[in-house]
């Protein structure tokens, strides 16, 4: 599993170039079938625009992805906005970029930064991070081990969820895939051998804020 980037949250932006309004907004998106009702909303928010432009991209080729003008001249927009998204590995992504026309002509030029202004400022308010892959362990052990195991989960930063109390504790313990061996030996140690985890699957874990360019 490659590393990859996502939003975090939905990001919006608003820029005005000679009098012309652009409006961003970013978010994240599982399927072609999202991308459409994402668009379909941004149409009902802005019903009044002339030009509804966006970008998306929910896999790593052609046939994964999708641009359009929406009336601008021929690549002003729809491009620079999918560059945006596969110059930074940006995947499960959208980019909509609403304008309202000012009465000033920007020419190809002005308008292609603008549109790339916009959505870099909508894809940054979105708190991209860098996707690294990982392991799920499932582990289950007594309550006095949990609070020494949560103690090394601080201070390693991993992560644990689906925590259920019972007569033992169980969980999930989310670790980048390089950091495993750590872990199995960890519990190994300090356990006696009485806590082995057993792996769930390979994750998607996140990772250090990105800037993008």
């Amino acid at each position: 599993m490659p590393n990859e980037s996502r939003l975090t949250s939905e990001g919006n932006s608003r820029i005005e170039i000679k009098k012309s309004v652009f409006i961003g907004h970013s978010a994240y998106v599982a399927s072609p079938a999202e991308a459409a009702d994402f668009i379909a909303k941004e149409r009902k928010t802005y019903p009044d625009a002339r030009h509804i432009c966006y970008a998306w991209r929910t896999g790593g080729d052609s046939a994964n992805q999708k641009s359009s003008d929406d009336g601008e001249p021929s690549g002003t927009a729809g491009q620079p906005l999918l560059a945006l998204l596969t110059d930074n590995d940006l995947n499960n992504t959208i980019i909509c970029v609403t304008r309202y026309f000012g009465g000033i002509l920007l020419g190809k030029g002005g308008l292609m930064r603008a549109y790339r202004e916009s959505g870099l400022a909508a894809l940054s308010d979105g708190k991209p991070v860098m996707l690294t892959p990982g392991r799920k362990l499932k582990i289950k052990c007594d309550y006095a081990f949990y609070e020494k195991l949560m103690r090394k989960v601080n201070l390693k930063n991993w992560s644990a969820e689906n925590v259920s109390f019972d007569s033992d504790v169980s969980l999930n313990l989310l670790v980048p895939s390089a950091e495993v061996p750590e872990v199995e030996t960890y519990l190994a140690d300090e356990s006696c051998g009485k806590v082995v985890p057993e792996d769930d699957g390979e994750i998607l874990i996140e990772g250090e804020a990105i800037a993008l360019t």
